[in-house]
């Protein structure tokens, strides 16, 4: 933070930055909101935020009291006040300049008596450690000179993802998240639950942020032979739901078959999906001895259409016959059609030839016949054969082996026949004489070479003709002269028996080392069976074989051994340490000496020198190089600790990171290291948990709250719930995430709502009262009637806190007057009924039949009362007698002059006339008045 320097009562530099405060998230990157101030000059509105603009972020808009509190904190008096971003844009709606929002009523700190209506004054000031009004605003004129404030945004480029807004707070930002993303950035994009493929088809998708992600699309296809029912392509909603079901394929349908236009035939059916739909298959099984004309078998393909027309089923037809050469006669019946299924044909041979097969055979049911036509065939003899290494030769004028055929024997080369060499096929069936014998001619008897072996093959006996003779030696000896030899077509060998000589080695000189070297000549020197032994000098091992032996194959068995000086075990260098040897008698023999040194950072276990004795062994063990230890490390609270241990467990070089759970941010240096020194470079951090802001109860309801890492932080979860009468709008819990903000707004508690009642009751008037909503719990109704209407029922309903009225609404009846019966007077009855027979405002007109004259009233009207406005009039007889009419009711009697009954009537007809011309507006007024309520029509 950067103090200003004051002199008493005057500022000493004419710009001056008052303050920057700078909140660190952590000790690695130093994202900060910081405040600047300027009151020298003074600006006018426009030129402070360019001001800000150029230098800074923008001007400082406040959007919290905790802002409002921090700057008035922040700032000096000043006498011109300062500017803050909040301008005018119409009448009465205020603006913040950063966000370009309109800055709620609720948030608005005017000071006493502001905002005014003067004109211009748009641009909003804020009084600044003012005794009166401190810290609110007024709204002023923009060309007005006053103090300017800034502010260093804390958002940056990255600070967010690119799916959310980035909000600035005191000293820190957050983000908040378009709809569809969530997570501190909001960079991981809302699921859906994984689609699988259709039956039968396949989905293929397009995943913007990640598989079955917000705005993840997916496209349906399906395999071919069905088609889609539903929805080709769906999209996944920021409800974390796709905005359609998955569709189905159906198997496409082709036109159904009918079995019985097959004849001589039946229609079999295969449908692995569903009845004549893709892929169903049908073949027409003919009748035996029929055949398909048309395709085998037809298929319904993917276009809905089955692939040929259904076939027919024609009789088998077989191949014509021929008579057989000497065939006397070939007869046929055909119960069909010649040549056809069921067709038999009998064949007769001519005299002197044998029928040779079946004399009949059927056309089958597979187009062919069941036997082929025999043959007529003269008489044979006995089949002959050429003798053993000889030849036969015939003739043969009627088949071979037939009458009259006539064969001659020869011999073969270095063969002699033995026998008669013609023979002839008699008439009878039998040969004159048989067939002669070859005999083969023989050589000298051989016998196998010294040293040696004789195999012979013998085709044609003993040393004969064509006989096969191969001389081998012993193991050991080698073959001198022709191997093999045959006996030839003149009795002679074709080459003299080889003779066998022993195999030679080479000769042999002592190793180096070497004592001696003695050999044994069973048959002659370094020949096959010599053996040769070595022996070392003293102090040397024997490195090989120290016997060897000349093979059958003139080499020796071994190779001579080598005489080497005695050796220990080879060395190498300890892990992490260095091996230096020196080595006078060859690599690790004896006299060898080799010294251990460890590396940086490790130490030295064990002897150091060690040395390689006569007896072939070292005088010590090579020692280990250990790592040296740092102490034991813990996992910080609410946190984890993970560790690379390349030497051991907390030991040189070992790496350890400490991270935080969710929720909880890390206090302290994240890595360590295990130094060469057996030191931690850094100390372990600790985890401090995210807090949310303080809830309320809602109004008409309250809040419970479970606070598992302290009140109102990190995993704390409350309930809301609401009064009887109230009901929750929206969801009742809500949890402090590990971004520090609440996971849904508070619930609020809303009236529980009663059924709409649409309108009062015919001929009658409503007048509602809503202490919390219209028609809610504790909503009230008043009913009323119109004049000449009677209310049926309660006049007054409640709305309760289950929902429901308190009682049904009430009805208007209209009111009934006393029914007029005049069928038994000498008078007439004239009557209008507006709203019902004999009801209110029901108007009746009385008239009394010749000869009678009327006593009363000649008009009479149906009250709201449900009462006749006068009593029924009476008509007198207008007879001469007296001078007076009579008038009869049943139970009186009365009698009048005439002149005085005519003035009667006279009146009654002008008083008639009056009332009728002033009934409209009697009829409009009391008799149908109605009263409106506000919201409703009756």
């Amino acid at each position: 933070m950067f103090q200003k320097s004051l002199h008493v009562g005057h500022i000493c530099q004419k710009v001056l930055m008052a303050a920057m405060l700078v909140f660190f998230q952590d000790q690695r990157t130093a994202q900060a909101w910081t405040y600047n101030y300027s009151t020298s000059p003074n600006q006018r509105w426009t030129q402070a935020r360019q001001w800000c603009r150029n230098h800074f972020t923008d001007i400082v808009s406040i959007h919290s009291q905790e802002e409002t509190d921090f700057i008035n904190e922040l700032l000096p008096l000043h006498t011109k006040y300062y500017w803050i971003g909040i301008s005018r844009v119409t009448s009465g709606v205020w603006t913040w300049e950063d966000t370009n929002e309109t800055v709620p009523e609720a948030f608005q700190n005017w000071a006493e008596g502001e905002p005014d209506d003067i004109p211009d004054q748009d641009c909003v000031e804020i009084y600044i450690k003012r005794d009166k009004d401190t810290a609110r605003w007024n709204n002023e004129k923009c060309n007005s000179r006053k103090g300017t404030v800034c502010y260093s945004a804390s958002c940056k480029q990255d600070s967010c993802s690119v799916y959310a807004a980035c909000v600035e707070t005191v000293g820190n930002y957050t983000c908040q998240c378009h709809p569809g993303f969530f997570g501190p950035r909001c960079d991981d994009a809302i699921s859906c639950e994984p689609l699988a493929d259709p039956e039968n088809g396949f989905h293929d998708c397009f995943h913007p942020h990640g598989s079955y992600r917000f705005k993840s699309s997916c496209y349906f296809f399906c395999d071919l032979g069905f088609h889609l029912v539903g929805a080709p392509q769906v999209f996944c909603q920021d409800t974390e739901h796709w905005d359609h079901t998955a569709p189905l394929c159906q198997a496409v349908q082709c036109p159904v078959l009918d079995n019985t236009n097959t004849s001589r035939g039946r229609l079999n059916c295969s449908h692995p999906i569903a009845p004549y739909s893709y892929n169903s298959t049908c073949e027409v099984i003919c009748d035996e001895g029929h055949e398909l004309s048309g395709e085998g078998q037809i298929r319904c393909d993917h276009t809905g259409w089955w692939t040929a027309s259904v076939p027919t089923c024609e009789v088998v037809q077989c191949s014509s016959l021929q008579p057989p050469p000497h065939a006397a006669a070939l007869q046929c019946q055909d119960p069909i059609a010649e040549n056809s299924y069921g067709s038999t044909c009998t064949t007769e041979c001519e005299e002197g030839f044998d029928l040779i097969g079946s004399n009949v055979t059927k056309c089958s049911s597979r187009g062919n016949w069941t036997h082929t036509l025999p043959v007529c065939q003269a008489k044979r003899c006995l089949s002959l054969t050429s003798p053993v290494n000889g030849t036969l030769t015939c003739s043969t004028p009627h088949g071979q082996f037939s009458f009259g055929s006539r064969c001659t024997s020869t011999c073969d080369e270095g063969f002699l026949l033995k026998g008669t060499a013609d023979t002839e096929c008699t008439s009878l069936g039998t040969w004159s004489s048989d067939v002669p014998s070859c005999t083969a001619k023989r050589c000298l008897t051989l016998t196998s070479p010294v040293h040696g072996s004789l195999f012979c093959s013998h085709p044609y006996g003993n040393f004969s003709f064509q006989s096969h003779c191969t001389s081998t030696c012993d193991e050991g000896f080698l073959l001198n002269g022709t191997r093999t030899t045959q006996c030839t077509s003149t009795g002679q060998w074709s080459a003299d028996t080889p003779n066998c000589l022993v195999v030679q080695c080479s000769s042999l000189q002592p190793p180096p080392h070497a004592a001696a070297l003695q050999c044994q000549d069973p048959i002659a020197e370094n020949s096959y069976g010599s053996t040769c032994t070595t022996e070392c000098e003293e102090g040397f091992d024997l490195i090989g074989s120290n016997v060897t032996k000349c093979s059958s194959r003139g080499n020796w068995t071994h190779t001579l051994p080598v005489c080497q000086a005695k050796r220990c075990l080879s060395l190498t260098s300890p892990v992490n340490g260095t091996l230096t040897c020196s080595t006078p008698h060859g690599q690790f023999s004896f006299g060898s000496r080799c010294t251990s040194t460890c590396d940086e950072g490790f130490l030295l276990k064990g002897t150091a020198d060690t040395e390689c004795t006569s007896l072939g062994t070292w005088s010590s063990d090579v020692p280990s190089c250990t790592a040296k230890r740092c102490l034991t490390l813990t996992s910080p609270v609410h946190g984890s600790l993970f560790c690379s241990h390349p030497y051991g467990n907390f030991s040189f070089q070992s790496h350890c990171t400490s991270t935080c759970d969710e929720g909880f941010l890390l206090n302290g240096t994240r890595t360590t290291q295990c130094t060469s020194t057996g030191q931690w470079s850094a100390d372990t951090p600790n985890c401090l948990v995210k807090t949310c802001p303080r809830l309320d109860s809602p109004p008409h309801g309250s809040l419970l709250c479970s606070d598992p890492h302290g009140e109102f932080s990190f995993a704390s979860r409350c309930t809301s719930s609401c009064d009887d009468g109230f009901q929750l709008n929206g969801r009742a819990d809500t949890e402090c995430t590990s971004a520090g903000k609440w996971s849904r707004k508070k619930a609020k508690c809303k009236a529980r709502p009663c059924p709409l009642l649409a309108k009062a009751p015919h001929r009658g008037r409503m007048n509602c009262s809503h202490p919390h909503s219209d028609f809610s719990y504790e909503s009230h109704c008043n009913f009323e009637c119109s004049e000449g209407f009677l209310l049926i029922g309660t006049p007054t309903v409640t709305c309760n806190s289950s929902g429901n009225w308190s009682q049904d609404l009430p009805t208007c009846q209209l009111v009934q007057c006393e029914a007029i019966n005049t069928t038994s007077l000498p008078m007439s009855m004239n009557c209008t009924h507006p709203l019902g027979n004999f009801s209110f405002a029901s108007y009746c007109l009385l008239s009394c039949d010749d000869g009678f004259s009327m006593n009363g009233s000649g008009g009479l009207l149906c009250t709201s009362t449900g009462v006749w406005s006068d009593t029924l009039p009476k008509c007198l007889d207008d007879s001469p007698v007296a001078g007076a009419i009579f008038f009869s009711t049943g139970f009186r009697v009365l009698y009048i002059s005439v002149p005085i009954f005519l003035f009667l009537v006279g009146l009654a007809v002008f008083i008639f006339t009056r009332f009728k011309s002033k009934g409209a507006l009697i009829m409009a007024a009391p008799l149908y008045e109605e009263h409106w309520n506000p919201a409703f029509e009756s």
